[in-house]
């Protein structure tokens, strides 16, 4: 079995990093700004600042970084390939999208109307991702 090459891993986790950032900067700022800046208002929460938005930008290329190590962990069983990356970046959304925001939308925190809107486009973001970072990725 070969190992991982972590140089690639890193290139494709940046490119697919790039992929979630955009996207996500895009649909927060434009179709979304107005839900959150009520659902945090209803928490008496000011809007999202410069530091807490440089969080998520570093946040979003660590969970490119991680989408395509689980890529690279699961291609010696699954092979080399867009559909294992699509598995990739499945894993990722249920671990990070669909469990991170179950609970705030059971808790109240996240009104379900933005709950569902969040994950609809987030899987499709996170499935683009892999693509993206796994078609980067390749083993020496």
């Amino acid at each position: 079995m070969a190992s991982i090459n972590n140089g690639k891993l890193v290139l494709g986790g940046l490119a697919a990093g790039l992929v979630i950032n955009v996207v996500e900067s895009v649909v927060n700022l434009t179709m979304l700004a107005g839900p959150w800046e009520d659902a945090l208002a209803a928490l008496n929460l000011p809007p999202l600042a410069g530091g807490a938005i440089g969080g998520f930008v570093a946040l979003g290329f660590l969970l490119g970084i991680l989408t395509v190590w689980i890529y690279a962990a699961i291609r010696p069983r699954f092979g080399p390939g867009p559909a294992t990356a699509m598995k990739a970046g499945l894993a990722t959304w249920i671990a990070f999208y669909v469990f991170g925001y179950f609970g705030d939308w059971l808790s109240g925190l996240v009104p379900t109307s933005l709950f569902l809107i969040v994950l609809a486009y987030s899987l499709v973001m996170m499935l683009g991702a892999a693509y993206v970072g796994g078609m980067v990725y390749k083993e020496a």
